[in-house]
């Protein structure tokens, strides 16, 4: 990797995690993640975030130092945007190289600093408004914008350049190879990232979406020219489209979304499994998308970002043992802890000896605070007759009806 210049003296570090890394420990990277780093330069050195210390990892920013021309002796100031070890790991192995920098964090920051890494250096903590003048015409400005997705997160911003250094706000999967600006990257690329923002948003920062709010509300003030994220392509040519991304996935935490459902099945012995031709036969018939996932062969991250911008979630599943089929319970409440709230939905599902999946699915519901609002359920004895089916076509009409109705339009955006 080489270091890339993003504006005058402000240069982008980067080091790549390969698929083969689950990010967070849970979410796949089917096409990796990068992380980035950037370098400031005045009279003084300033480095805002950093990466992580798998094997190797560190050594990448160091030989991309060296290509600007920058020791390690140089940098004056660290400063960390969000504290999570992906962007700070490596200041264990910098602290053994430089014993004379400072760094800056909100108040919050420097004490989950200190407590992931015990480092025996100077701590500043900064507030909004606070400022450092690095000389030659670079001023950073500090903006708090707390639980986006930590409740240490702030945004740097260069005054002369307009460059937001944002770190997880506004945030993507996905490598980056030598195009790592929306100016380098063309109109299929640049939708790779888009889809790989909503996967990154629905998994790592969907349920802090009314901080995601304050955020743009806040950096909305400031004249943002450039959008330079902690994951994923820098926004030169088109900051807005990275915002208005955000503000628009954010805007699904309310429930509404895309008109698009979410079709979530399992099934032990193929009962279930009978009703999912009707069920999509009916929300087709009303003009409505929909996607389908089986359970618990699909994983969750990949449900997540298909829940998160679809308007209506329809759950196919039989009772086992007096409760829900064991996974899809797994998967509603995964949904609930991410507050994937406010959704239309519908259930189907055949049980033996007895009911029960209802009595759950409620119990989830309320626990994770979701608010769902449900068409009747089809719940049915073993397998399934011709009315029953008919019964779940009928259904799935009434709830692509309400989607269709109740979907948000793009053009609010």
């Amino acid at each position: 990797m080489r270091a890339n210049e993003v504006a005058d003296g402000i240069y982008r570090l980067c080091a790549n995690i390969g698929s083969e890394v689950l990010f967070e420990g849970i979410w796949p990277l089917p096409k990796g993640a990068s992380m980035n780093s950037y370098l400031v330069k005045g009279k003084d050195v300033a480095i805002i975030d950093g990466v992580g210390d798998w094997d190797g990892v560190p050594e990448t920013l160091y030989a991309q130092l060296d290509q600007l021309g920058v020791k390690a002796e140089d940098i004056r100031y660290v400063i960390i945007n969000h504290t999570e070890p992906d962007h700070t790991g490596w200041l264990r192995s910098f602290s053994s190289m430089n014993h004379d920098f400072e760094v800056l964090a909100t108040a919050r920051g420097v004490e989950l600093a200190k407590a992931f890494f015990g480092l025996d250096v100077a701590f500043r903590a900064v507030k909004s408004g606070d400022s450092v003048d690095l000389g030659n015409g670079k001023r950073l400005v500090f903006e708090e914008i707390p639980n986006v997705h930590w409740p240490d997160t702030m945004a740097t911003f260069e005054t002369s350049t307009g460059t937001l250094l944002c770190c997880d706000a506004f945030g993507t999967f996905g490598a980056i190879g030598e195009a790592f600006c929306d100016d380098q990257l063309d109109a299929a690329q640049l939708e790779i990232f888009e889809r790989e923002a909503l996967r990154y948003y629905a998994n790592i920062v969907g349920r802090f979406s009314q901080q995601v709010i304050n955020a743009i509300d806040k950096v909305s003030k400031l004249d943002v020219r450039i959008v330079a994220p902690g994951h994923g392509p820098i926004w030169r040519r088109n900051p807005e489209r990275i915002i208005r991304l955000y503000q628009r996935l954010a805007s699904y935490a309310k429930g509404p979304a895309r008109p698009l459902v979410t079709v979530l099945w399992g099934s032990m012995y193929g009962n279930t499994r009978k009703t999912l031709e009707p069920l999509l036969d009916g929300i087709a018939e009303e003009g409505v998308d929909a996607v389908v996932y089986q359970v618990p062969q699909s994983h969750i991250g990949d449900i997540l970002a298909s829940a998160w911008e679809s308007t209506g979630i329809a759950l196919a599943m039989p009772t086992y043992e007096y409760q829900m089929f064991p996974p899809m319970a797994v998967i509603l409440d995964e949904l609930g802890r991410k507050s994937v709230k406010g959704k239309l939905a519908m259930r189907t599902g055949s049980f033996g000896w007895s009911g029960g999946a209802q009595k759950e699915l409620d119990e989830i519901l309320e626990r994770r605070h979701m608010g769902w609002h449900f068409v009747d359920p089809v719940e049915f004895r073993g397998a399934p007759t011709v009315d029953t089916l008919e019964q779940v076509r009928r259904c799935a009409r009434q709830l692509a009806r309400q989607v269709r109705e109740s979907a948000l339009p793009d053009s609010v955006f």
